[in-house]
């Protein structure tokens, strides 16, 4: 028979005239066929596969065998996509939030995590990332003005649970929350200090606000910056609004120069008051200590007038001649007791000095001192009067 019939090729040659080695012999590698064939056959005994009965030998796998050995395949397959859908890992700047059969579950930090869909589902997010969006819109101020207000928002997650859980679309609560706030502030603001120099004063007013309805709604969100850029009038109003703004800065100007020449007179006109005050003060005291000195001197001359009558009222009228006479330039010679062969007495060589001098004033404490002996006389001589006529 030819060596390709059924039976023929007894002596196991092969086509081109070799014998066939025995299975124990062979040692090239292996068939493809022969190899498949042994891989089936041992999933088949994994899986609860057998040879189909009642066949030869060499024969191929049973319908039990293909059925069984194709679904641990499946299996197999799937259980390693579920393996590698299952493990995650965490970033250093994330965290996950695990909600299992759609409830919370727990939240977990940075790392390598498992879980177990499809009764686990994982939200990772960002929490250290500041991130930012921009809002502009016209506004109406407390005076009725409309403006144009541009600002910027940054914000990051401080509550990944509140920030998954809470709120369906957090961030465009936080959209609608910033609205409302620069709404409130602004409408409660005049338009020339939204601006001027009133943004500072909004931006931290509208972050307050705007923090608090962030931890109202629970929505897990941190404000950690809002910066109201310039805001600019309408057009309709810009040029108008431009020279009111000028005359607000001529006025500031007016009103700094005004507090610098107050910065510089006032402090002087204390200076002259301060100055006048401590003057009167000083004539005060000058003229109450002469007063207490003329009355002691007073004092002291009653005292010896009452020992020596005649003898102090001669000492205080030579006293008061000299003073008189010691001032002036004129001296008078008297005559007889009738007034007669009275002469007055002028000397040119006094005059002529006094002249070429200016002459020589007569000071106040001199002039006083003499009205005080002279008051003090006449007082006196009153006194002996009214005890003579007493007696």
């Amino acid at each position: 028979m030819a060596w390709n019939e059924p039976g023929g090729n007894s002596n196991n040659q092969d086509p081109w005239g070799g014998k066939r080695r025995n299975n124990g012999d062979r040692k090239g590698p292996p068939d493809l066929d022969e190899a498949f064939r042994k891989l089936q056959e041992s999933l088949n005994g994994l899986f609860g596969g057998g040879k189909k009965r009642g066949g030869d030998d060499g024969g191929g796998p049973g319908k039990s065998g293909g059925f069984g050995g194709l679904l641990g395949i499946g299996l197999v397959v799937l259980a390693a996509v579920w393996l590698y859908s299952a493990v995650y890992v965490v970033d250093e700047q994330e965290q996950a939030v695990v909600l299992r059969f759609g409830k919370y579950y727990e939240t977990v930090g940075p790392g390598l995590n498992i879980y177990f869909p499809p009764i686990d589902k994982k939200y990772m997010e960002n929490v250290t990332r500041e991130r930012a969006y921009t809002k502009q819109g016209q506004m109406l101020t407390e005076d009725e003005n409309i403006v144009e207000v541009p600002l910027t928002v940054q914000y990051k997650i401080s509550n990944l649970q509140d920030f998954v859980l809470s709120v369906d679309q957090p961030e465009i609560s936080l959209q609608h929350a910033t609205d409302s706030a620069l709404r409130h502030v602004v409408g409660s603001t005049a338009m020339d200090q939204v601006l001027t120099e009133g943004r500072e004063l909004m931006a931290s007013e509208i972050k307050e606000r705007l923090q608090r309805f962030m931890d109202t709604y629970r929505t897990g969100i941190t404000v950690t910056q809002v910066n109201v850029q310039s805001a600019a009038a309408p057009r309709e109003v810009q040029e108008a609004f431009d020279d009111v703004i000028r005359a607000r800065e001529d006025e500031q100007r007016s009103r700094n120069q005004a507090e610098t020449y107050a910065n510089g007179v006032v402090p002087e006109a204390r200076g002259q008051a301060q100055r006048i005050l401590e003057d009167a003060n000083g004539y005060r005291d000058e003229t109450v200590s002469r007063a207490k000195g003329e009355a002691d001197r007073f004092t002291k001359l009653v005292a010896e007038y009452r020992k020596a009558p005649e003898v102090t009222r001669q000492r205080l009228y030579l006293d008061t001649m000299q003073e008189v006479f010691s001032n002036t330039s004129k001296v008078l010679v008297t005559g007889n007791k009738n007034g007669q062969s009275n002469l007055l007495y002028l000397p040119l060589d006094k005059m002529v000095e006094s002249g070429r001098n200016t002459g020589t004033p007569v000071t106040s404490a001199a002039a006083t001192s003499n009205e005080a002996n002279a008051r003090a006389a006449a007082d006196l001589q009153q006194q002996q009067a009214r005890t003579r006529e007493s007696r």
